[in-house]
């Protein structure tokens, strides 16, 4: 089974992530997409992260619609901060007969030779790249290695620290939100404050 794990902190998951993830496992030659809830991501401060189990529970709530996307809290039990390739080597041991492959932005590929063992990642696993607005052109041989594949998925230009900035000024934003992850934020009056 080929499975794209599509990272992210997810606070909160909103309809851009689910658009790229469903379009990922309908339009490519993925089985699955898993969106990986991830604790503690090195390039974010923790601050601003609501707790991993409401996180979870949104992207469950988020996911449970659609039977080629699931949820992962595979990251929770792993060492902090988490690092893409701790989390690969940790889930090959685990299903030692599924294909992982990356999901990630141009904006993350742009900077992907900064990340933690980027080439033995590289080496190992199949990247799969959606497009992202105003993205000047990558200017490194990343873009045209054999293991990246560029997925002419749609522009999405939504996110999450604009959905809590929205939902503090008291925006009604619940377009952007799946229905049951708005009502979830509601409920628990996430956000707000």
């Amino acid at each position: 089974m080929k499975v794209g794990l599509f990272f992210g902190t997810f606070n909160p998951i909103h309809v851009g992530h689910l658009i790229i993830a469903n379009y990922m496992a309908e339009f490519s030659d993925l089985d699955q997409v898993w969106l990986v809830v991830t604790p503690l991501s090195p390039f974010k401060k923790k601050s601003s992260l609501l707790d991993n189990y409401h996180r979870l529970e949104m992207v469950y709530q988020a996911t449970e619609p659609y039977p080629k996307l699931r949820p992962s809290d595979i990251e929770f039990n792993l060492p902090e901060p988490n690092y893409t390739i701790n989390t690969l080597t940790y889930l090959k041991e685990k299903f030692p007969y599924y294909n992982f492959c990356l999901i990630m932005g141009e904006d993350n590929l742009k900077g992907f030779h900064k990340w933690k063992n980027y080439d033995l990642i590289l080496e190992t696993h199949d990247l799969y790249v959606y497009p992202r607005v105003n993205e000047m052109p990558i200017e490194n041989d990343l873009i045209s290695n054999e293991k990246v594949h560029a997925i002419d998925a749609p522009i999405i230009e939504l996110s999450s620290t604009f959905i809590r900035k929205a939902i503090k000024e008291g925006k009604n934003i619940r377009p952007m939100l799946p229905e049951s992850v708005w009502r979830y934020i509601d409920e628990m009056n996430f956000y707000k404050n």
